[in-house]
């Protein structure tokens, strides 16, 4: 399934939008009650692609952000 077009995510439940401040189609969180167990969990970007994950691999992805496992990442290189 594509997420192009109108409908990629008609029946999931919206969970959230994460920027939601400049209007380019950020990334959002959604729940397909649908799909089996393991891609239950579906994140889409702004330029129409998809990651679908099972519940469990959220919380291992929101426990390991929440330990600071991106931490570097997100700090601004030195020049």
């Amino acid at each position: 399934m594509s997420v192009t077009g109108p409908s990629a995510t008609a029946g999931y439940r919206h969970i959230a939008t994460f920027c939601n401040s400049c209007g380019c189609g950020c990334p959002e969180l959604y729940v397909d009650e649908s799909a089996t167990a393991e891609q239950r969990i579906v994140i889409t970007d702004d330029f129409g692609q998809r990651i679908q994950m099972s519940v469990e691999q959220l919380n291992d992805l929101v426990s390991d952000i929440k330990g600071g496992v991106l931490d570097a990442l997100l700090v601004p290189a030195a020049v």
